[in-house]
């Protein structure tokens, strides 16, 4: 599956770009959340539903824009699918190109395929259960060959923290200077996740509130690679939350993405969820 999952996520790569050639910032619209969608959201989405219908009819898709129109399938206790169409809208409105096409198969409340596709810079990631991580350039719309993707190993000094300048929180900041000497690295949407898979980070820091669609696919991708993504107890990242009673359904809480540093040292902080 993995392989229809790279080619949907690449045809829709090609309609974002076709709408990124042309598209200017005062386009996009503002969502009842206040974050903004544009075009390429929504045709995205479109090519990858119709595609992910004809490949698994019977399994759910969970999708950014549709549950954003109240399209909600029921995922208890089912595999499902998790779609962000188009992570990163802002980098795509700015133009800095850190946006990303996220596809993710969810078994049991883990992600056991993702893609990562950054179309603006001709980069794809795939990964999962019993599959190795792996990076591909993409040029004109073609993937190159396969190579082998992991995390790397625990720094001997400071660690290379990678976050969002535009989404850090005073707590992700307080939580980057616990690390004296720490190199920062800048990065926009589910790349993140995909830096620290192949080792040119070591530890993705997210203390705010994302959404399941926003990280599903690079956790699959980071898991595959020998990394891991736990909330601030070191429980892994769970996916399908459903009636929480502290936030809407596939909200999550804080969690921090990991190679092979362990940025608690042995103490665990309690109570580390966000709140709505």
């Amino acid at each position: 599956m993995i392989d229809q999952l790279v080619g949907m996520s690449l045809e829709a790569g090609e309609a974002i770009l076709e709408i990124y050639a042309r598209m200017k910032p005062e386009d996009a619209k503002i969502k009842g959340d206040g974050s903004p969608v544009t075009q390429a959201d929504a045709v995205a989405e479109e090519i990858i539903l119709s595609q992910l219908a004809k490949l698994a009819p019977g399994i759910p898709v969970v999708a950014e824009e549709a549950v954003a129109a109240g399209s909600i399938p029921d995922t208890q206790g089912r595999s499902f699918f998790l779609v962000d169409p188009l992570d990163g809208t802002k980098e795509f409105l700015t133009r800095n190109g850190d946006f990303t096409v996220n596809i993710a198969l969810i078994e049991d409340g883990v992600p056991v395929l993702g893609v990562v596709y950054a179309p603006a810079l001709g980069e794809i990631y795939a990964g999962g259960r019993g599959e190795r991580a792996r990076r591909a350039e993409v040029k004109d719309g073609k993937r190159g060959p396969w190579k082998n993707i992991q995390v790397g190993p625990a720094p001997e000094k400071a660690p290379r923290v990678i976050a969002s300048r535009s989404h850090l929180s005073e707590e992700t900041k307080a939580f980057i200077d616990k690390f004296p000497g720490a190199e920062f690295v800048s990065a926009g949407s589910s790349l993140k996740f995909c830096r620290v898979a192949t080792g040119d980070a070591d530890v993705y820091p997210r203390l705010a509130r994302t959404m399941e669609w926003d990280i599903a696919a690079g956790d699959a991708v980071l898991r595959a690679a020998g990394g891991s993504v736990t909330d601030l107890d070191g429980v892994p990242m769970r996916y399908g939350k459903r009636n929480q009673a502290s936030d809407t359904d596939f909200a999550n809480g804080w969690f921090v993405a990991t190679g092979g540093f362990d940025p608690f040292l042995g103490q665990r902080r309690q109570n580390g969820r966000s709140t709505p």
